[in-house]
């Protein structure tokens, strides 16, 4: 199947650092030194200089570094087996299996309307006597309202826990970024995310000394120095490669969504059809649209609409995680806004290297439907 528009055309995101890209694979393999070398460092540093946090401890996937992060807090006693954890219903599946892997229990809240974010007022409601944390996600690139989360978790002596990994850049209105906005932060680096790698990819920052030192042994076999293991850890280190891929890709991440930013500002401003409900939002970085993401009730129709007229669409996410099979024990759950926004959501094309003329066809094309 070939779109004339892509969804989202990786090769030319990619191609741009070409050269670079070859230099740094050249460099990687003539260092002999393939595992946790000079690149993940250098990475390290500058990816915590950029969030505004003490720490970067760069971990295999994103799915990993929420895990590593729950399973610090447990190693250093601040959470324990079966403790409850705040997180959204409407999120992608990796949120919610990260809590469950770390051996405690989610508790799904549904998110408020007009950000897809969790609600503060039902985090709030959903408290007993057990929860111990607070997992925010920064969904399709939008900062949730750290500042209310951050009241409840104070009042309530709750850990709290980003899950930034469509959100690299996001700032609040202080500046400070997705990554430093709470105890601890997973990020993930798939391709297809704004700091995107050519492979998987995660990494954990935070500004708390013990749990960094702590996630930096978990990741590797809980060793504290080679064959000395302190903990029961795990093998979940970021890959020397794609370390120095990313290196390269940082310092275009402020332009890259300041691009998708005026893309998105581009839709919200012509985008005029009543069929059409756009996504509520300040032009700031904020929101660094990971994806765009609009509502429409036939959103078959209209999705078949766009391909029939050659621009590709997909859908985040088509089933809440509550409904999937592998959480079937949540399928019960009364939980009608998450199910709303999973049945009527769907994402339409951005990119830092889209084309004017794209961005203006698919206008078009919505307008006319």
């Amino acid at each position: 199947d070939i779109y004339m528009i892509k969804f989202q055309d990786l090769k030319l995101i990619n191609s741009r650092f070409e050269s670079e890209f070859n230099d740094a694979y050249k460099r990687f393999l003539d260092s002999g030194y393939y595992i946790l070398g000079r690149e993940v460092q250098t990475f390290e540093n500058t990816f915590a200089n950029y969030c505004g946090t003490k720490h970067c401890i760069g971990t295999a996937n994103g799915l990993d570094a929420l895990i590593l992060i729950l399973q610090g807090f447990k190693a250093l006693g601040q959470l324990k087996e079966g403790d409850e954890v705040i997180v959204p219903a409407n999120t992608y599946i990796a949120s919610i299996l990260s809590v469950i892997h770390a051996g405690l229990t989610p508790v799904f809240v549904e998110p408020d309307e007009s950000t897809f974010n969790i609600s503060p007022s039902e985090v709030k409601k959903a408290l007993t006597l057990k929860t111990k944390a607070i997992l925010a996600v920064h969904l399709y690139g939008k900062l949730a309202d750290m500042q209310s989360i951050n009241e409840i978790a104070k009042e309530n002596k709750l850990l709290v826990i980003e899950d930034a990994a469509q959100a690299h850049g996001a700032q609040n209105r202080k500046g400070n970024k997705a990554g430093s906005l709470s105890d601890a932060a997973g990020f993930s680096f798939y391709p297809s995310k704004n700091l995107g790698a050519l492979g998987d990819g995660g990494a954990v920052t935070t500004n708390n000394d013990k749990l960094a030192e702590m996630i930096t042994k978990l990741r590797n076999y809980g060793a504290s120095s080679k064959y000395v293991n302190d903990v029961i850890g795990y093998n979940s280190r970021l890959h020397e490669l794609q370390a120095a891929f990313l290196n390269i890709k940082l310092p275009k991440l402020d332009a890259d969504n300041l691009k998708r930013i005026s893309v998105a500002k581009f839709y919200l401003e012509s985008i005029n059809n009543s069929k059409i409900e756009l996504p509520k939002t300040a032009y700031n970085l904020n929101h660094v649209y990971h994806q765009f993401v609009v509502r429409v009730q036939d959103r078959d129709d209209f999705q078949a609409y766009l391909k029939s007229n050659e621009v590709e669409t997909l859908i985040h996410y088509p089933i809440p995680p509550h409904k999937q099979k592998a959480l079937i024990r949540y399928k019960t759950l009364n939980l009608p806004i998450t199910e709303a926004i999973h049945n009527t959501v769907i994402s339409i094309p951005i990119s830092p290297v889209m084309p004017q003329t794209d961005a203006e066809k698919i206008v078009e094309l919505i307008n006319a439907y």
